[in-house]
């Protein structure tokens, strides 16, 4: 079941054994890569990632919400009644 292997990690990263830091060149090309993916989303981009924002607020909170509205809408129709 055991088997004798060696703990010492036998893969290689693209840095070859080098500093892992990105360079300057590096840096200007990822910045220069998401601005075309920005352009190329369009007009829309600033209205999904709202409300992306707004679904990630409403979501964990949806059952809380639904549950308070009942309650006032009970307390609503006593008041009434």
């Amino acid at each position: 079941m055991y088997s004798n292997a060696d703990s010492k990690c036998r893969w290689s990263t693209s840095s070859f054994g080098e500093a892992t830091d990105p360079t300057a060149g590096d840096l200007i090309s990822l910045g220069e890569h998401l601005g075309l993916c920005r352009a190329s989303l369009g007009r829309m981009f600033l209205l999904r990632c709202a409300a992306e924002s707004v679904h990630g607020f409403v979501v964990p909170r949806f059952v809380t919400s639904l549950v308070m509205a009942l309650l006032i809408s009970v307390a609503f129709i006593a008041i009434i009644f």
